[in-house]
Protein backbone atom coordinates (compact mmCIF):
# COMPACT_ATOMS: atom_id res chain seq x y z
CA UNK A 1 0.00 0.00 0.00
CA UNK A 2 1.26 3.53 -0.40
CA UNK A 3 1.07 6.52 1.49
CA UNK A 4 -1.97 8.21 1.04
CA UNK A 5 -1.43 11.60 2.06
CA UNK A 6 -0.29 13.15 -1.20
CA UNK A 7 -3.30 11.38 -2.56
CA UNK A 8 -6.45 12.82 -0.92
CA UNK A 9 -5.47 16.56 -1.03
CA UNK A 10 -8.70 18.44 -1.18
CA UNK A 11 -8.24 19.23 -4.61
CA UNK A 12 -8.50 15.55 -5.81
CA UNK A 13 -11.30 15.09 -2.99
CA UNK A 14 -13.37 17.95 -4.93
CA UNK A 15 -13.12 15.40 -7.58
CA UNK A 16 -13.70 12.12 -6.43
CA UNK A 17 -17.07 14.17 -4.69
CA UNK A 18 -17.82 15.90 -7.86
CA UNK A 19 -18.17 12.10 -9.19
CA UNK A 20 -21.00 11.71 -7.07
CA UNK A 21 -22.92 15.43 -7.56
CA UNK A 22 -21.80 16.55 -4.31
CA UNK A 23 -19.88 19.94 -3.75
CA UNK A 24 -16.83 20.37 -1.52
CA UNK A 25 -17.69 22.92 1.44
CA UNK A 26 -14.76 25.31 2.10
CA UNK A 27 -14.31 24.47 5.41
CA UNK A 28 -14.50 20.59 4.65
CA UNK A 29 -10.92 19.99 6.01
CA UNK A 30 -8.84 21.18 8.99
CA UNK A 31 -5.56 20.79 6.79
CA UNK A 32 -4.39 19.99 3.25
CA UNK A 33 -2.41 17.38 4.08
CA UNK A 34 -4.34 15.32 6.45
CA UNK A 35 -7.27 13.74 3.98
CA UNK A 36 -10.04 13.57 6.94
CA UNK A 37 -8.83 16.15 9.49
CA UNK A 38 -10.91 16.24 12.64
CA UNK A 39 -14.25 18.42 12.43
CA UNK A 40 -14.68 21.46 14.31
CA UNK A 41 -18.13 21.22 14.34
CA UNK A 42 -20.88 19.15 12.33
CA UNK A 43 -21.57 21.69 9.42
CA UNK A 44 -17.77 21.66 8.49
CA UNK A 45 -19.15 18.60 6.61
CA UNK A 46 -19.61 18.99 3.27
CA UNK A 47 -23.19 17.70 3.15
CA UNK A 48 -25.46 15.90 5.94
CA UNK A 49 -25.85 12.75 3.62
CA UNK A 50 -21.75 12.38 3.37
CA UNK A 51 -19.51 10.95 5.97
CA UNK A 52 -16.07 9.91 6.16
CA UNK A 53 -14.24 6.72 6.59
CA UNK A 54 -10.28 6.45 8.00
CA UNK A 55 -9.18 3.52 10.21
CA UNK A 56 -6.75 5.95 11.66
CA UNK A 57 -9.63 7.64 13.20
CA UNK A 58 -9.67 11.16 11.28
CA UNK A 59 -13.26 11.12 9.89
CA UNK A 60 -16.49 10.20 11.13
CA UNK A 61 -16.09 6.37 11.66
CA UNK A 62 -12.88 3.90 11.33
CA UNK A 63 -14.81 1.29 9.69
CA UNK A 64 -17.33 0.65 6.31
CA UNK A 65 -19.91 -1.14 8.09
CA UNK A 66 -19.67 1.73 11.10
CA UNK A 67 -20.39 4.30 8.16
CA UNK A 68 -23.21 2.43 6.59
CA UNK A 69 -24.84 1.41 9.33
CA UNK A 70 -25.00 5.37 11.00
CA UNK A 71 -26.70 6.56 7.22
CA UNK A 72 -30.59 6.15 7.13
CA UNK A 73 -32.73 6.85 4.10
CA UNK A 74 -31.34 6.95 0.78
CA UNK A 75 -28.48 8.73 -1.34
CA UNK A 76 -25.77 9.16 1.16
CA UNK A 77 -21.89 9.40 0.08
CA UNK A 78 -18.80 7.38 2.19
CA UNK A 79 -15.42 8.54 1.12
CA UNK A 80 -12.86 5.91 1.94
CA UNK A 81 -9.75 6.88 3.02
CA UNK A 82 -6.99 4.75 1.64
CA UNK A 83 -6.38 1.77 3.72
CA UNK A 84 -7.49 -2.00 3.75
CA UNK A 85 -10.31 -2.17 5.08
CA UNK A 86 -10.13 -6.15 6.72
CA UNK A 87 -14.43 -6.24 7.63
CA UNK A 88 -17.48 -7.78 5.97
CA UNK A 89 -19.73 -5.15 4.68
CA UNK A 90 -23.32 -5.57 4.79
CA UNK A 91 -25.55 -2.55 2.56
CA UNK A 92 -29.25 -3.45 3.31
CA UNK A 93 -32.23 -2.31 0.98
CA UNK A 94 -32.99 0.43 3.37
CA UNK A 95 -29.92 2.17 1.89
CA UNK A 96 -30.49 2.63 -1.95
CA UNK A 97 -28.81 5.21 -3.51
CA UNK A 98 -25.91 4.50 -1.19
CA UNK A 99 -22.40 5.85 -3.19
CA UNK A 100 -18.78 4.21 -1.57
CA UNK A 101 -15.72 6.50 -3.10
CA UNK A 102 -11.98 5.47 -2.99
CA UNK A 103 -10.15 8.89 -2.04
CA UNK A 104 -7.13 7.67 -4.13
CA UNK A 105 -6.97 7.59 -8.10
CA UNK A 106 -5.45 4.01 -7.92
CA UNK A 107 -8.16 1.27 -6.28
CA UNK A 108 -5.38 -0.34 -5.42
CA UNK A 109 -5.39 1.83 -2.58
CA UNK A 110 -9.06 1.40 -1.10
CA UNK A 111 -9.48 -2.09 -0.43
CA UNK A 112 -11.84 -4.21 1.79
CA UNK A 113 -11.43 -7.72 2.23
CA UNK A 114 -12.25 -10.71 3.96
CA UNK A 115 -11.43 -14.15 3.87
CA UNK A 116 -14.59 -16.46 4.75
CA UNK A 117 -15.36 -19.28 2.40
CA UNK A 118 -18.60 -21.09 1.71
CA UNK A 119 -17.35 -24.68 3.87
CA UNK A 120 -15.68 -21.99 6.77
CA UNK A 121 -17.29 -23.19 10.11
CA UNK A 122 -19.84 -19.99 11.55
CA UNK A 123 -18.37 -18.89 14.78
CA UNK A 124 -21.72 -18.92 16.87
CA UNK A 125 -21.83 -23.31 15.37
CA UNK A 126 -25.05 -23.14 13.38
CA UNK A 127 -22.79 -24.52 10.20
CA UNK A 128 -20.81 -23.14 7.53
CA UNK A 129 -21.13 -19.76 5.61
CA UNK A 130 -22.30 -21.14 2.59
CA UNK A 131 -21.50 -19.11 -0.54
CA UNK A 132 -23.38 -16.28 -0.53
CA UNK A 133 -22.75 -15.87 3.01
CA UNK A 134 -19.05 -16.18 2.03
CA UNK A 135 -19.17 -12.95 0.47
CA UNK A 136 -16.72 -10.22 1.82
CA UNK A 137 -19.66 -7.36 0.49
CA UNK A 138 -22.97 -8.05 0.35
CA UNK A 139 -24.97 -4.72 -1.53
CA UNK A 140 -28.93 -5.85 -1.32
CA UNK A 141 -30.24 -1.65 -2.24
CA UNK A 142 -30.98 -0.12 -5.26
CA UNK A 143 -28.98 2.66 -6.89
CA UNK A 144 -25.61 1.56 -5.23
CA UNK A 145 -22.16 2.96 -6.90
CA UNK A 146 -18.64 2.23 -6.20
CA UNK A 147 -15.75 4.37 -7.26
CA UNK A 148 -12.06 3.28 -7.60
CA UNK A 149 -12.34 0.34 -4.65
CA UNK A 150 -11.23 -2.70 -4.52
CA UNK A 151 -13.56 -5.75 -3.20
CA UNK A 152 -11.79 -8.72 -2.36
CA UNK A 153 -11.78 -12.15 -0.65
CA UNK A 154 -7.88 -13.51 0.46
CA UNK A 155 -9.09 -17.21 1.20
CA UNK A 156 -7.02 -19.60 -0.12
CA UNK A 157 -7.61 -23.42 -0.82
CA UNK A 158 -3.54 -24.09 0.07
CA UNK A 159 -4.40 -22.62 3.72
CA UNK A 160 -7.23 -24.41 4.53
CA UNK A 161 -7.30 -28.03 2.96
CA UNK A 162 -9.44 -29.26 5.31
CA UNK A 163 -12.20 -27.20 3.62
CA UNK A 164 -14.38 -28.82 0.31
CA UNK A 165 -16.58 -25.41 0.16
CA UNK A 166 -13.80 -23.57 -1.45
CA UNK A 167 -16.09 -20.98 -3.17
CA UNK A 168 -15.32 -17.12 -1.42
CA UNK A 169 -16.89 -14.39 -2.66
CA UNK A 170 -15.49 -11.15 -3.18
CA UNK A 171 -18.67 -9.29 -3.57
CA UNK A 172 -22.39 -10.27 -3.55
CA UNK A 173 -24.71 -7.32 -6.16
CA UNK A 174 -28.41 -8.18 -5.80
CA UNK A 175 -29.43 -4.65 -6.01
CA UNK A 176 -30.97 -2.73 -9.25
CA UNK A 177 -29.19 -0.13 -11.12
CA UNK A 178 -25.87 -0.69 -9.09
CA UNK A 179 -22.84 0.74 -10.87
CA UNK A 180 -18.91 0.49 -10.47
CA UNK A 181 -16.48 2.22 -12.15
CA UNK A 182 -12.93 1.97 -12.07
CA UNK A 183 -13.10 -0.66 -9.43
CA UNK A 184 -11.41 -4.08 -8.78
CA UNK A 185 -12.88 -7.78 -7.66
CA UNK A 186 -10.04 -10.15 -6.46
CA UNK A 187 -10.43 -13.37 -5.28
CA UNK A 188 -10.12 -17.22 -6.81
CA UNK A 189 -13.66 -19.15 -6.80
CA UNK A 190 -17.01 -17.21 -7.28
CA UNK A 191 -15.17 -13.73 -7.11
CA UNK A 192 -17.65 -11.55 -8.32
CA UNK A 193 -21.46 -12.69 -7.91
CA UNK A 194 -23.85 -10.51 -9.97
CA UNK A 195 -27.65 -11.81 -9.01
CA UNK A 196 -30.50 -10.54 -8.39
CA UNK A 197 -33.14 -10.39 -4.96
CA UNK A 198 -35.17 -13.43 -6.13
CA UNK A 199 -35.45 -14.93 -9.40
CA UNK A 200 -39.19 -13.11 -10.24
CA UNK A 201 -36.92 -10.23 -10.14
CA UNK A 202 -34.64 -8.67 -12.71
CA UNK A 203 -31.42 -6.31 -11.53
CA UNK A 204 -29.36 -4.33 -13.83
CA UNK A 205 -25.46 -3.95 -12.88
CA UNK A 206 -22.98 -1.94 -14.96
CA UNK A 207 -19.17 -2.17 -14.81
CA UNK A 208 -16.47 0.23 -16.59
CA UNK A 209 -12.97 0.32 -16.80
CA UNK A 210 -13.19 -2.93 -14.04
CA UNK A 211 -10.59 -5.75 -13.14
CA UNK A 212 -12.02 -9.03 -11.96
CA UNK A 213 -9.43 -12.11 -11.48
CA UNK A 214 -10.04 -15.48 -10.63
CA UNK A 215 -10.00 -19.11 -11.76
CA UNK A 216 -13.20 -20.96 -11.16
CA UNK A 217 -17.04 -19.05 -12.11
CA UNK A 218 -15.39 -16.07 -11.29
CA UNK A 219 -17.73 -13.75 -12.62
CA UNK A 220 -21.07 -15.75 -12.24
CA UNK A 221 -25.35 -15.50 -10.84
CA UNK A 222 -28.57 -14.02 -12.97
CA UNK A 223 -28.55 -10.39 -12.87
CA UNK A 224 -28.42 -8.45 -16.14
CA UNK A 225 -24.61 -7.10 -16.37
CA UNK A 226 -22.99 -5.10 -18.72
CA UNK A 227 -19.11 -5.42 -18.40
CA UNK A 228 -17.55 -2.60 -20.52
CA UNK A 229 -13.89 -1.91 -21.15
CA UNK A 230 -12.95 -4.38 -18.41
CA UNK A 231 -10.89 -6.65 -18.27
CA UNK A 232 -10.87 -10.32 -17.15
CA UNK A 233 -7.60 -11.89 -15.29
CA UNK A 234 -7.56 -16.21 -15.17
CA UNK A 235 -5.14 -16.97 -12.80
CA UNK A 236 -2.38 -19.45 -13.12
CA UNK A 237 -3.26 -23.01 -10.98
CA UNK A 238 -1.30 -25.40 -10.13
CA UNK A 239 -3.79 -28.02 -10.80
CA UNK A 240 -3.49 -31.11 -12.89
CA UNK A 241 -6.90 -31.30 -14.41
CA UNK A 242 -8.46 -29.88 -17.48
CA UNK A 243 -9.89 -27.04 -17.99
CA UNK A 244 -8.15 -25.25 -15.01
CA UNK A 245 -11.28 -22.89 -14.85
CA UNK A 246 -13.90 -20.46 -16.34
CA UNK A 247 -14.55 -16.94 -16.53
CA UNK A 248 -18.05 -16.92 -16.80
CA UNK A 249 -21.11 -19.09 -15.15
CA UNK A 250 -24.69 -17.41 -15.60
CA UNK A 251 -27.48 -18.38 -14.25
CA UNK A 252 -29.90 -16.24 -15.97
CA UNK A 253 -34.01 -16.60 -15.40
CA UNK A 254 -35.53 -17.76 -18.11
CA UNK A 255 -38.14 -14.74 -18.51
CA UNK A 256 -34.83 -12.58 -18.55
CA UNK A 257 -33.98 -11.60 -22.58
CA UNK A 258 -30.57 -10.80 -21.29
CA UNK A 259 -28.11 -12.21 -19.10
CA UNK A 260 -23.99 -10.95 -18.99
CA UNK A 261 -22.52 -8.79 -22.01
CA UNK A 262 -18.88 -8.64 -22.16
CA UNK A 263 -18.15 -5.52 -24.46
CA UNK A 264 -15.17 -4.12 -25.63
CA UNK A 265 -13.12 -5.86 -23.09
CA UNK A 266 -9.64 -7.94 -22.44
CA UNK A 267 -9.25 -11.71 -21.36
CA UNK A 268 -5.75 -12.53 -20.28
CA UNK A 269 -4.69 -15.22 -17.63
CA UNK A 270 -1.24 -16.17 -16.06
CA UNK A 271 -2.09 -19.73 -17.19
CA UNK A 272 -0.66 -21.96 -20.03
CA UNK A 273 -2.40 -21.24 -22.91
CA UNK A 274 -5.78 -22.90 -23.62
CA UNK A 275 -6.32 -24.04 -20.02
CA UNK A 276 -9.33 -21.92 -19.18
CA UNK A 277 -13.03 -21.55 -20.43
CA UNK A 278 -14.56 -18.25 -21.28
CA UNK A 279 -17.92 -19.73 -19.74
CA UNK A 280 -19.96 -22.75 -18.40
CA UNK A 281 -23.87 -22.35 -17.80
CA UNK A 282 -24.84 -22.27 -14.03
CA UNK A 283 -28.45 -24.06 -13.86
CA UNK A 284 -28.75 -24.40 -9.80
CA UNK A 285 -31.21 -26.48 -7.83
CA UNK A 286 -33.42 -23.34 -6.99
CA UNK A 287 -34.19 -22.43 -10.67
CA UNK A 288 -34.14 -25.88 -12.73
CA UNK A 289 -35.25 -23.80 -15.34
CA UNK A 290 -32.95 -21.09 -15.64
CA UNK A 291 -31.38 -20.47 -19.41
CA UNK A 292 -28.16 -18.99 -19.19
CA UNK A 293 -27.19 -16.32 -21.48
CA UNK A 294 -23.65 -14.59 -22.00
CA UNK A 295 -22.65 -12.80 -25.32
CA UNK A 296 -19.14 -11.48 -25.98
CA UNK A 297 -18.69 -9.07 -28.41
CA UNK A 298 -15.96 -6.36 -29.78
CA UNK A 299 -13.29 -7.65 -26.69
CA UNK A 300 -9.81 -9.12 -27.12
CA UNK A 301 -9.87 -13.00 -26.07
CA UNK A 302 -6.01 -14.00 -24.92
CA UNK A 303 -4.54 -17.25 -25.74
CA UNK A 304 -5.18 -18.30 -22.08
CA UNK A 305 -8.51 -19.14 -23.39
CA UNK A 306 -8.94 -22.44 -25.11
CA UNK A 307 -10.04 -21.39 -28.61
CA UNK A 308 -11.49 -24.68 -30.13
CA UNK A 309 -13.89 -25.53 -27.20
CA UNK A 310 -14.17 -22.28 -25.41
CA UNK A 311 -17.36 -23.45 -23.56
CA UNK A 312 -18.18 -26.25 -21.48
CA UNK A 313 -21.14 -27.82 -19.05
CA UNK A 314 -21.20 -28.05 -15.51
CA UNK A 315 -23.44 -30.28 -14.88
CA UNK A 316 -25.62 -33.20 -16.77
CA UNK A 317 -28.66 -32.44 -18.86
CA UNK A 318 -27.87 -28.92 -19.30
CA UNK A 319 -25.05 -28.83 -22.24
CA UNK A 320 -24.18 -25.53 -22.89
CA UNK A 321 -25.14 -25.67 -26.70
CA UNK A 322 -28.67 -25.37 -25.35
CA UNK A 323 -28.19 -21.94 -23.70
CA UNK A 324 -27.68 -18.31 -25.07
CA UNK A 325 -24.23 -18.63 -25.55
CA UNK A 326 -22.54 -16.22 -28.23
CA UNK A 327 -19.82 -13.93 -29.60
CA UNK A 328 -19.14 -11.16 -31.94
CA UNK A 329 -16.09 -9.39 -33.47
CA UNK A 330 -13.20 -11.03 -30.89
CA UNK A 331 -10.41 -10.72 -31.78
CA UNK A 332 -6.83 -12.10 -30.37
CA UNK A 333 -5.57 -15.89 -30.00
CA UNK A 334 -8.34 -17.17 -27.84
CA UNK A 335 -10.95 -15.74 -30.34
CA UNK A 336 -9.90 -17.89 -33.23
CA UNK A 337 -12.88 -20.24 -34.43
CA UNK A 338 -11.34 -23.63 -35.46
CA UNK A 339 -14.64 -25.51 -34.97
CA UNK A 340 -17.29 -23.17 -35.88
CA UNK A 341 -19.89 -25.25 -33.95
CA UNK A 342 -18.16 -24.59 -30.69
CA UNK A 343 -17.94 -20.86 -30.95
CA UNK A 344 -21.89 -19.65 -32.18
CA UNK A 345 -21.56 -16.35 -33.36
CA UNK A 346 -23.90 -13.25 -33.90
CA UNK A 347 -24.50 -11.77 -37.06
CA UNK A 348 -24.90 -7.98 -37.58
CA UNK A 349 -28.23 -7.63 -37.20
CA UNK A 350 -28.48 -10.38 -34.09
CA UNK A 351 -25.03 -8.21 -32.55
CA UNK A 352 -27.34 -5.08 -32.61
CA UNK A 353 -29.82 -6.47 -30.43
CA UNK A 354 -26.86 -6.99 -27.48
CA UNK A 355 -25.69 -3.72 -26.60
CA UNK A 356 -25.87 -1.94 -23.13
CA UNK A 357 -28.81 0.41 -24.27
CA UNK A 358 -30.64 -2.21 -24.71
CA UNK A 359 -29.76 -4.39 -21.48
CA UNK A 360 -29.99 -1.45 -18.90
CA UNK A 361 -32.92 0.13 -20.86
CA UNK A 362 -33.90 3.38 -19.23
CA UNK A 363 -30.81 3.30 -17.05
CA UNK A 364 -28.30 5.28 -18.18
CA UNK A 365 -24.94 4.76 -16.01
CA UNK A 366 -22.65 6.05 -18.41
CA UNK A 367 -21.77 9.29 -20.23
Amino acid sequence: MTSYAPLARRSFLAGALATAGIALAPRAFAAEAAPFGRYGSPSARPTARTRYVDPLGRGDHTTVQAAVDAVSGTGATLVLAPAVYRETVSVTEARAGLTLIGASEDPRDTVIVYDNAAGTPRPDGSGTYGTSGSATTTVRAADFTAHRITFANDWLRADHPEISGTQAVAIKVMGDRSAFHHCRFLGHQDTLYSDTLSLSVFARHYFAHCYAEGDVDFVFGRATSVFEHCRFHALDRDVDFTPEGMVFAPSTARANPYGYLAVRSRFTSGAEDAAYKLARPWVPSSDPTAWPSLVVRDSVIGAGTDAAAPYTNMSSGYPWQDQRFAEYANTGPGARVPVPENRPQLTPEQAGLHTRAAYLGDWRPYC
